[in-house]
């Protein structure tokens, strides 16, 4: 069993010390918990509507890296796990990014840079930033995960490339503005419930969803963080428009025998190569 906390929290636009402080108190307050992984939302240290102040405030790796080191070290005696969305620099590109580190022991394991960059609605994504090219998952000391960013995950290839590559945990740190009210809930809250049991079902695998709250330019963000186990039910929710804990115990070992009844990895796998002519069919027309 993994130990896993989801940090819902609100954070302060374009005050980077001011959200890690936030975040150490968090980790302080978490500490009797004992979890392995804890998981933070996307852009957590800045906020996310930035547009053109990514280029004043986004952090490279080694930035970030150095900044939550440090505060580890403060706080925590074991290794620790950690997601955590930024605004990435890397030279003169600018990117929407997710780090999976381990804390007092390798360091960065894995950055994921958004690929689906939404330029709709209340989004302007693409006009500041470079997009990434890659989905792969990755080793971690627990077992093999993925990240992928907000829209990321409303692509269902994405996550299915994501379970093809290994991936037993999907990681999705995301920052979704409240719309649609016609319901009990806002709808993009029930499209993220919906998403995150669909991809666990069908892949087998675990989904863990951190979504940022507070207000922002206006907009308000929403929470709703949930975790989808690989029966595609929800484990845990979190409430709408707080801060939050979600504490939930991830168990790899469901994983074989609920893909054994039901598998559709498998079908998926030995049918690839039957319908990857089609895929370069349509690639190479676009």
């Amino acid at each position: 069993m993994i130990r896993h906390a989801v940090l819902q929290l609100r954070p302060e636009k374009g005050h980077i010390k001011q959200n890690l402080a936030h975040l150490k108190e968090a980790l302080l307050a978490l500490k009797p918990e004992r979890p392995e992984v804890v998981v933070l939302p996307e852009a957590y240290p800045t906020g996310y509507f930035l547009q053109g102040g990514v280029r004043e405030l986004a952090l490279t790796q080694e930035e970030l890296h150095e900044a939550l080191a440090e505060l580890h070290a403060e706080v925590w005696k074991d290794p620790l796990d950690l997601v955590i969305g930024f605004y990435e620099r890397d030279g003169g590109e600018y990117y929407n990014s997710a780090a999976y580190l381990e804390l007092g022991g390798r360091g960065i394991l894995h950055v994921h840079r958004k690929v689906f960059l939404p330029t709709y609605g209340v989004f302007d994504e693409e006009r500041f930033l470079a997009r990434g090219h890659d989905v792969r998952a990755f080793d971690t000391r627990f077992g093999r995960a993925a990240v992928l960013i907000c829209e990321d995950f409303w692509h269902s290839i994405t996550a299915t490339i994501a379970a093809l590559d290994g991936a037993e945990v999907i990681y999705v740190p995301s920052a979704s503005p409240a719309r649609g009210f016609t319901g009990k809930e806002p709808a993009n809250v029930a499209r993220w419930k919906a998403l995150a049991a669909a991809v666990a079902a069908e892949h087998g695998l675990y989904v863990v969803l951190a979504s940022l709250v507070g207000a922002e330019g206006g907009k308000m963000l929403s929470g709703g963080s949930v975790v989808a186990g690989p029966e595609g039910g929800l484990l845990a929710e979190a409430p709408l428009f707080e801060e939050a804990l979600l504490l939930t115990e991830i168990d790899l070992e469901r994983i074989p025998p609920v893909r054994y009844d039901n598998p559709l990895l498998a079908d998926l796998k030995s049918g690839l190569p039957l319908v990857f002519p089609e895929l370069k069919r349509i690639v190479e027309a676009l």
